[in-house]
């Protein structure tokens, strides 16, 4: 079971020197996989290795490459999130009918490390990165919604994460017919455009 998430306070609080450590493991991670090799494939000797420090420190932190990959992974999560509001200038923002372009930047940031996502984005959005994708886009997408009074905020918040995280991960397993990063960022915006509109404010 990965450990979870810590909150603000606790990692403000982190010791400087122990976010460098978990700093250069996860740049060690990703570097290993740069090359198509998944997490299982790498082993904690490679990482531990490239990243300069002991087999002991890398257990005082995680207690496997799953957690240390899901830490180094959580960065593409609030890339995600972000990259699905850019469009937002201020409460009450209308969305655009095109995507901002920093969804197909994302699109195309998150394929250059396919082979680690699809390891933890499993086929239909499962996997402990599917999980904590879908959890921080519904928070902010039932957010919004009730900010601005619109109905079934759960509801929606739901419909859009599930249909963005499940895309997602289709597309990194190649279940999807081969689309390029901004092709397929115009088809998810429409079909989230949707969802939204569906149940629209109440007059």
């Amino acid at each position: 079971m990965n450990p979870p998430d810590p909150g603000p306070e606790r990692a403000r609080a982190e010791d400087p020197r122990t976010a460098r450590t978990k700093a250069r493991l996860r740049e060690s991670l990703l570097a290993e996989c740069a090359s198509g090799r998944e997490p299982a494939e790498v082993g904690v000797s490679a990482v531990v290795r490239r990243a300069g420090v002991g087999r002991a420190t890398f257990y005082l932190h995680y207690e496997d490459l799953t957690a240390l990959a899901v830490d180094a992974c959580a960065e593409v999560v609030h890339a995600a999130v972000d990259a699905l509001h850019a469009w937002q200038t201020g409460p009450g923002s209308l969305a655009p009918l095109r995507p901002p372009a920093a969804l197909a930047e994302y699109l195309a940031s998150v394929a250059g490390h396919a082979a680690l996502y699809r390891s933890l984005l499993l086929q239909g959005g499962g996997g402990p990165l599917g999980e904590r994708l879908h959890r921080e886009l519904a928070e902010r997408a039932r957010a919004e919604r009730s900010a601005v009074g619109a109905p079934h905020a759960e509801l929606v918040a739901s419909a859009v994460a599930g249909t963005f995280t499940g895309i997602l991960a289709d597309w990194l397993h190649g279940l999807l017919p081969d689309t390029d990063p901004g092709v397929l960022a115009d088809r998810i915006w429409a079909l989230l455009l949707a969802l939204h509109r569906a149940l629209p404010p109440t007059a």
